[in-house]
């Protein structure tokens, strides 16, 4: 991987996330990176601070580059890979992070044969803590599955799902942050309601959220089990946890998972 080029199609939040994150694992050295946006101004700022190559012309980065993600809004995508259509062979393999895209997309869109990987992956990559998402298109080989996985798991996580679960990875964890971010905020309000001043509260409900987390990812135990763990009869924890099942936590959390994934798959029709 640290003699191929990386070209980003799209330099936004993710866009530019993913770049340091390979840039910072040693991946791919700086100057093998590339990146294209209409926002000239940011990317000056990103070749400035990675020593990265930038232009504002697609066809610039997509002729001189071995590996392309495309990191463009759904709505924009259709006239971006017109204009790249020919620029893009199968000698080159092209990653999708746009939600609610299928891979039949691209292939029908794209020339013969086109190697294609569709990525899901999270806002977290911008601290690498994503959570993504990874399906193979039909044409893509073995070894462009391994370099996918290795890209995002340079930022994070990275899982391989057939694409029929990609709606429920958009549901589950591209999703996913913007339903914890207000638990970390409630249970910091709770705390402030308590006499707690409110930086203190919120580093300790997101300190408790990271926390727990990374019991579960590293124990192995089952969520379950970690809560038992931390209930003692008659005791505080168990209250509170009685206080979350009568407003209906776990259905609120499914709920907002099935939806989000639903509006993925309306997404992916239009």
């Amino acid at each position: 991987m640290t003699d191929k080029k990386i070209g980003f199609i799209g330099a936004g939040k993710m866009g530019s996330a993913l770049m340091q994150g390979i840039i910072k694992a040693g991946i791919v050295k700086p100057e093998n990176v590339g990146a294209s946006d209409v926002y000239e101004p940011f990317l000056k700022e990103l070749q400035a601070k990675l020593g990265i190559r930038v232009s504002t012309d697609n066809a610039v980065i997509v002729r001189d580059s071995d590996i392309l993600i495309l990191a463009v809004k759904p709505q924009t995508l259709g006239s971006v890979l017109a204009n790249m259509k020919n620029d893009i062979t199968s000698e080159k393999l092209l990653i999708s992070i746009a939600a609610g895209v299928p891979l039949s997309t691209y292939e029908d869109a794209l020339l013969k044969g086109t190697r294609v990987v569709r990525v899901m992956p999270n806002i977290a990559a911008t601290v690498s803590e994503a959570a993504s998402g990874i399906s193979p298109g039909k044409n893509a080989t073995p070894e462009d599955l391994k370099a996918a996985l290795e890209i995002f798991s340079a930022v994070g996580t990275a899982v391989q799902l057939p694409e029929s679960l990609m709606d429920a990875v958009t549901g589950l964890s591209g999703s996913g942050p913007a339903f914890i971010f207000p638990v970390i905020e409630a249970m910091a309000d709770g705390a402030v309601l308590e006499g707690m001043d409110r930086k203190s509260a919120l580093t300790l409900a997101a300190q408790t959220v990271l926390g727990a987390a990374k019991m579960v990812l590293e124990t192995g135990m089952h969520p379950g089990e970690l809560k038992d763990m931390v209930t003692s009869p008659a005791g505080t924890t168990i209250q509170g946890v009685h206080a979350l099942e009568e407003a209906g936590i776990r259905a609120a959390f499914m709920n907002a998972v099935i939806r989000a994934s639903e509006r993925s798959k309306e997404l992916g029709k239009k």
